[in-house]
């Protein structure tokens, strides 16, 4: 028994010098440090809190392990990667990739979440649309330090032998792109979501060509010697997420609405913009701020209904800024729908009664998607959808579920299987695409004009609150 004892005393502080994992240090401390930046693509501050898919992913997956993360902006891209080295972080979450300028054995990459493509941007009117880099012989191509895009230059300028190139420092991609805008920069080489995310403020921007290979954006960490265990736990996250899905709702929230690019529409939104907007503004103002809701998605709303023409008047007789029909009119108490300010509190009232039905549990921006498309397909209708949504396996719950599923009640094989029947189900999915363009347009017009820097990003619409005597 002495003996028995005697070996536990000296197993003891032989187990207490066995160290913790990084996860596990990680854990006790209660918090995850990331290296991030400030931008649209990556982390900002609205006036709701924190923002952006690189925030939204981490707050996910602090999470999944059990801490808080304590996000730290760096000023420049290559930043990053010195602070990894110097152990600032724990971790970097910043659109990085494995093809970056920063080559070193002591930094690992996690699993890649999402694709990217290097493109070169111009202006049309500035300059001609080059095919490829050797077409750029009479100006300089611009790229950020440290980036994938300078490695790329490094790596095959050989074959470019009549290309001028410049490495920029300490400026926003933001900033860069709206650089290609005002003709200070002639060309710009940057990824494609950040591009997206930008263009349509620009209409007279072009996409020239791609560079290179599609690449992948991953996280990044020092390498702890053979402790793999912050690495194995994003693994398992990202394996998770897009098991169930996550993964694509959260791509789909900031990146859905960009994809496709319309010139000629953006070209008559800003006009509009300029022309109608403003004889129109106040009463948006006023009605949103009746009606709890931000007045710029009233009036995407109102653009999308009727390109704010007090006299829009369609075959099916709807009316005014807002297009009420007039059983709607009635029943929200407007007597005259081609009265700009009657209509537009109409329309206001009626969004909030329509936003009201959906079921409060589900969180924003998708409950406001979900409502837009009940403005305009019919309440039925968005339930029919999301039905069959659940039948599927997908989520009633998330916007980009229910929007695969409202096509198919155009389809008999669907439709006869719902409560409500037959619906043109593609109409309120491009509705609602439209309006969150044109929404996010608006913020950062009302931003620039107000002004606040240009690189303030679009706010997520308020949850809108329907007041007891409505």
């Amino acid at each position: 028994m002495a003996i028995a004892t005697f070996a536990a005393l000296v197993l003891i502080p032989y187990y207490a010098r066995v160290p913790m994992t990084q996860l596990e240090r990680i854990q006790k401390n209660g918090q995850l440090k990331v290296l991030t930046l400030n931008g649209e693509s990556t982390y900002y501050e609205d006036i709701n809190g924190s923002e952006g898919l690189e925030y939204q992913l981490v707050s996910q997956f602090v999470r999944s392990i059990g801490v808080d993360a304590q996000f730290i902006v760096v000023d420049e891209y290559i930043d990053i990667y010195t602070e990894l080295l110097y152990e600032s972080a724990d971790m970097a979450a910043a659109g990085l990739s494995n093809r970056d300028v920063i080559v070193n054995p002591n930094i690992l990459y996690g699993p890649p979440y999402f694709d990217a493509t290097q493109q070169v941007l111009y202006r049309k009117g500035s300059q001609e649309k080059p095919n490829d880099l050797n077409d750029i012989k009479n100006a300089s191509l611009e790229v950020k330090l440290g980036t994938s895009h300078q490695r790329y230059l490094i790596d095959h300028g050989e074959q470019y032998p009549s290309l001028q190139w410049k490495v920029l420092n300490r400026v926003a991609t933001e900033e860069l792109i709206e650089k290609v805008e005002n003709e200070e920069i002639a060309f710009l080489m940057a990824d494609s979501h950040e591009i997206a995310l930008q263009r349509r403020f620009y209409p007279e921007l072009r996409v020239a060509f791609d560079v290179g290979e599609a690449k992948q954006l991953q996280w990044a960490m020092k390498k702890m010697g053979d402790d793999n265990s912050l690495l194995q736990a994003m693994q398992t996250f990202f394996d998770d997420i897009r098991k169930d899905g996550r993964l694509d709702q959260l791509v789909h929230r900031y990146y859905g609405h960009v994809e496709e690019f319309n010139y000629s529409d953006l070209q008559t939104f800003s006009r509009l913009v300029r022309e109608r907007l403003p004889k129109y503004r106040e009463l948006f103002q006023r009605e949103a701020k009746n009606q709890d809701m931000d007045w710029r998605l009233l009036a995407a709303i109102g653009y999308q209904e009727s390109l704010w023409n007090a006299k829009a008047k369609s075959p099916t007789g709807v009316r005014g800024i807002m297009m009420l029909t007039q059983d709607t009119a009635k029943h929200i108490g407007i007597k005259d729908r081609t009265n700009p300010a009657e209509s537009i509190r109409g329309g206001a009232i009626y969004f909030q009664r329509v936003l009201n039905k959906i079921p409060e549990r589900i969180p924003q921006p998708d409950r406001t998607w979900l409502a837009l498309a009940s403005y305009n397909v019919g309440f039925g209708h968005l339930e029919d959808a999301r039905k069959i949504t659940q039948g599927q396996g997908g989520d009633p719950d998330k916007w980009i579920d229910v929007k695969q599923s409202l096509p198919l009640l155009s389809q008999k094989k669907w439709y006869k299987q719902t409560k409500h029947g037959y619906a043109r189900g593609s109409e309120p999915v491009l509705y609602v695409e439209n309006i969150r363009k044109y929404y996010d347009m608006l913020v950062w017009m009302d931003e620039k004009r107000n002004g606040r820097p240009s690189i303030d990003k679009p706010v997520q619409p308020k949850d809108i609150k329907m007041s007891p005597s409505m």
